[in-house]
């Protein structure tokens, strides 16, 4: 009975393989129709990469937190003034985070934390 277990097994997993490879098979060549008609609706449309939230390297650009309605314009970021070894950073102001609480709590002093 283990034996026949076995085969089905490995006659389930030809069987995944090449559902896979027909699956990539078909994708592909979805693909082309679907860059085609994106390609016709930039073009149409006049639609920049910018306002796909691409950068010119094509990299997908941060998009922006929405301001709720009614709420005073966002407020700029300030720099970050210090840092710990695992790359949290804090401008010093508001609330200290837990990172920094915790850097104090083991030893350090605000002084080492400083970003130079």
């Amino acid at each position: 009975m283990a034996r026949t277990s076995k085969k089905s097994l490995e006659s389930i997993e030809a069987e995944i393989s090449r559902l896979k490879a027909q699956a990539d098979e078909i994708r592909s060549k979805e693909r082309v129709g679907v860059i085609g008609r994106i390609r016709d609706a930039i073009e149409v449309y006049q639609i920049t990469a910018q306002e796909l939230g691409f950068s010119r390297g094509g990299v997908a650009a941060k998009k922006t937190p929405k301001v709720k309605k009614g709420s005073s314009a966002k407020k700029p970021t300030r720099a970050a003034k210090y840092g710990d070894v695992d790359g949290n950073t804090w401008s010093g102001m508001g609330k200290r985070p837990n990172w920094f609480k915790d850097a104090l709590a083991s030893g350090s002093t605000p002084e080492q934390l400083l970003i130079k």
